[in-house]
């Protein structure tokens, strides 16, 4: 997972890209509940779903917007726009490791904007 955190965010090291991934998932942790949070944690590595597994539910939806801006509170020097190029580096890996099933579910949880996050196109449909 790291490694092609890696490569789709273009980062020097390994250890950076490592530590972006941290602080994605860690709020990406917080937004994604109950069957979908235990399915996404059990389809990631064993140290990327510790990360998931230990958030404490939001108290509130954010946006796709408010969510890459609460990421660049978490990432020094952090910019809106570098901030956004890291959530969609590591979201964008996602669908490839957990699959396009698991992928829509997460979605369906999270408030319109995300999907391009996750590297779609569009959103992806709402069925319940």
């Amino acid at each position: 997972m790291i490694a092609s955190v890696r490569e789709s965010g273009q980062y020097p090291t390994t250890a950076e890209a490592e530590r972006v991934t941290r602080i994605v998932l860690s709020a990406l942790g917080g937004h994604v509940t109950g069957d979908e949070r235990v399915a996404l944690a059990r389809a990631l590595p064993r140290e990327a779903a510790r990360v998931i597994a230990s958030q404490i539910p939001a108290t509130r939806p954010q946006s796709a917007q408010e969510f890459v801006d609460m990421v660049a509170t978490r990432i020094e020097g952090a910019t809106p726009a570098t901030a956004r190029w890291d959530v969609s580096s590591v979201l964008s890996v996602l669908p490839n490791l957990i699959g396009d099933d698991l992928t829509d579910r997460v979605l369906s949880q999270l408030p319109p904007g995300y999907a391009l996050l996750f590297g779609r196109a569009e959103l992806a449909s709402r069925t319940s």
